[in-house]
């Protein structure tokens, strides 16, 4: 069960990882449109999520939830900032967020990572 569901359009960008799809796009926590909040997602219906986590754990040797958010971060923003994969400008998804992770400190610019699987429309 999904902790909640998110449907926006936003830039996306759809990395593989390991043997995942991953899709990485940002939210914000209120108005102002800051992007604070991570959203990396796995592009699958069968999946929950957890499976970054476990990346993080076992690919990433990273023991700590804190570590795993940074890692999972840093996987996204390597992927968008090098553009050697796919960037949808204006894709219409929907997310199940089934982990909310708040950092302790600012990183890749989000105070915040949300993981779980997203649907993207007409992709």
């Amino acid at each position: 069960m999904s902790l909640t569901e998110l449907t926006a359009t936003s830039r996306v960008t759809v990395f593989p990882l390991d043997n995942l799809t991953v899709a990485y796009t940002t939210h914000s926590s209120d108005a102002r449109g800051l992007g604070d909040i991570g959203l990396v997602t796995v592009v699958d219906e069968q999946t929950n999520g957890d499976e970054l986590w476990r990346l993080a754990r076992d690919l990433g040797g990273r023991p700590q939830g804190s570590d795993q958010a940074r890692w999972i971060l840093t996987q996204a923003s390597r992927a968008r900032a090098v553009a050697a994969y796919t960037n949808l400008a204006d894709a219409k998804w929907t997310a199940h967020i089934r982990r909310r992770f708040e950092l302790d400190a600012l990183f890749a610019n989000h105070e915040v990572l949300m993981t779980g699987r997203i649907t993207l429309e007409n992709h």
